[in-house]
């Protein structure tokens, strides 16, 4: 089997050298069909199930379902890659993260920035973070914050929602540089809250438990993540009376939640809620 991988390159290339022998003129010329092949493929004398396809009264099988019975790997990545030493998985590799660089959490977990961390951004850039001093010290929060939320109802009785992966949104503006980190841990906070609130109000809750109606709609749905054109409502610090008050006025419908780390020209400055209700 080992010598069979080793001449796979030259197999392979000869297989991709027929699919190519015809000149993109002639090709233009040509209307080629392809049909399902009934072609037995052995592997080491064993009958495999490959899905065949004959084309011009030539029988073709796909690279990646070779690669995957014999055992190694191939992929796309704007070109065909085929990696004859690594196990199939038919995935390009993922970009490796630049050294140095803080792999924010992606389970909800808390992450508490320090002077010196650096941000991987969506455009590529390295944010380098050089200022936390008002992290839990903000002029206008009355100290740290508490715990996540607890249940006080059913939060069974909730349709399951999905956090969004972590984010990291860089600006150059004319007054400063800016960067907008994706708060998983504090999007929880807003939906735990919101949860206990749907769960106690007698217009969306029965027993503690979340009310759907007769279709199976649930009075109260929760999304962690805000369409950027949509007009969210915004504040900070954190004050659960915020939402409170929001929930009390209409509790039934779609609320959409986040949290948002600021930073400007490298230094916290809050972190930000935004809720936009439907």
């Amino acid at each position: 089997m080992k010598n069979r991988i080793r001449n796979l390159p030259l197999v392979l290339a000869g297989i991709l050298a027929g699919v190519m022998l015809t000149s993109g003129a002639q090709a233009a010329a040509v209307r080629l069909t392809a049909t399902r092949s009934n072609c037995a493929v052995y592997i080491d004398g064993q009958r495999t199930e490959l899905t065949a396809y004959m084309i011009n009264d030539e029988n073709y099988v796909r690279l990646r379902d070779i690669g995957a019975k014999v055992g190694f790997n191939v992929y796309w990545d704007g070109t065909v890659q085929i990696e004859t030493d690594k196990p199939y998985t038919g995935v390009a590799p993922k970009e490796s993260t630049p050294s140095g660089t803080v792999t924010l959490p992606n389970d909800g977990s808390q992450y508490v920035p320090k002077a010196g961390d650096v941000i991987l951004c969506d455009d590529g850039t390295l944010y380098t973070i050089t200022d936390v001093s008002r992290w839990d010290n903000n002029a206008f929060s009355s100290g740290p914050l508490p715990p996540l939320p607890t249940p006080t109802c059913d939060w069974s009785s909730f349709p399951a929602v999905d956090l969004p992966a972590p984010e990291a949104r860089h600006f150059i503006k004319s007054n400063g540089d800016y960067l907008y980190v994706r708060n998983l841990y504090e999007t929880r906070r807003m939906q735990y809250t919101l949860m206990n609130l749907a769960g106690t109000n007698p217009e969306t809750s029965v027993n503690g438990k979340l009310r759907y109606g007769s279709k199976g709609t649930p009075y109260v749905r929760i999304s962690l993540t805000i369409p950027d054109t949509a007009p969210a409502w915004s504040f900070w610090p954190w004050r659960d009376s915020e939402l409170t008050k929001l929930f009390n006025s209409c509790p039934p419908g779609t609320y959409s939640v986040e949290a948002w780390d600021l930073y400007k020209d490298g230094v916290y400055n809050h972190t930000e809620y935004r809720v936009y209700v439907t």
